[in-house]
């Protein structure tokens, strides 16, 4: 004769939780941060300072959502999804509207393949690749909060506030120049990231194949 355990079945998480609901703000503050850092064209200093805090807030919020869900176990399939969304919108809105206000060829082109590489790994996470494990690199980690920095200080008005305060336009530009070293290396933590996301689905093409065909 069988006996069935008398402990009760797990209870799946509420969407209705703190880690969900700074994810959502995340995702509310990504059309308020573009607006803050084009007004005025991306040239008023008030307003480029307004919008690094909006950055900093929904940079700080990614890291704090993630470490809730996991230590009161409210990982929900809600937040699967909307967590790496809304990081890809922020991040991808700073990278447009910086484009728009440096306006060169290499900011777009940083800009375009970054983008692409980004929505198209996250794509493959949220499709193909449920039934798959692909581990996290730690240059992926690398590539997050060097971009997250970079971004962060191109969006303060580096050089706008040279021309407002004469003695900061020194170290605006100092500060401008490390920016772009650091938007340099996140862009080839972002490169070689993507090729071991990419290397890492090819060798398991047979799982991915089979977890398809179910």
């Amino acid at each position: 004769m069988s006996q069935t355990s008398g402990a009760p079945a797990p209870t799946k998480p509420s969407n209705w939780n703190l880690p969900n609901a700074l994810t959502v703000l995340r995702i509310v503050l990504v059309p308020v941060y573009g607006w803050a850092l084009l007004h005025d064209g991306g040239e008023s200093i008030e307003w480029r300072t307004i919008a690094w805090g909006i950055f900093f807030v929904a940079m700080i919020t990614d890291k704090i959502d993630g470490d809730i869900a996991r230590a009161r176990n409210l990982i929900t399939d809600f937040g699967k999804i909307a967590d790496p969304i809304a990081d890809k919108a922020i991040t991808g809105m700073a990278f447009i509207g910086l484009s728009i206000i440096m306006d060169t060829w290499w900011m777009w082109t940083i800009t375009v393949i970054v983008l692409v590489r980004e929505w198209a790994v996250t794509l493959l996470r949220l499709s193909v690749l449920k039934a798959v494990v692909i581990a996290a690199a730690a240059s992926g980690k690398w590539k997050t909060a060097t971009q997250a920095l970079a971004l962060g200080f191109l969006t303060l008005p580096l050089r706008e506030v040279g021309d407002e305060v004469e003695w900061l336009d020194v170290p605006g530009e100092i500060t401008w120049y490390v920016a772009i070293a650091l938007l340099l290396a996140a862009f080839a933590l972002t490169l070689w990231s993507g090729y071991e996301f990419f290397r890492d689905v090819w060798r398991q093409r047979d799982v991915i194949r089979k977890s398809s065909a179910t």
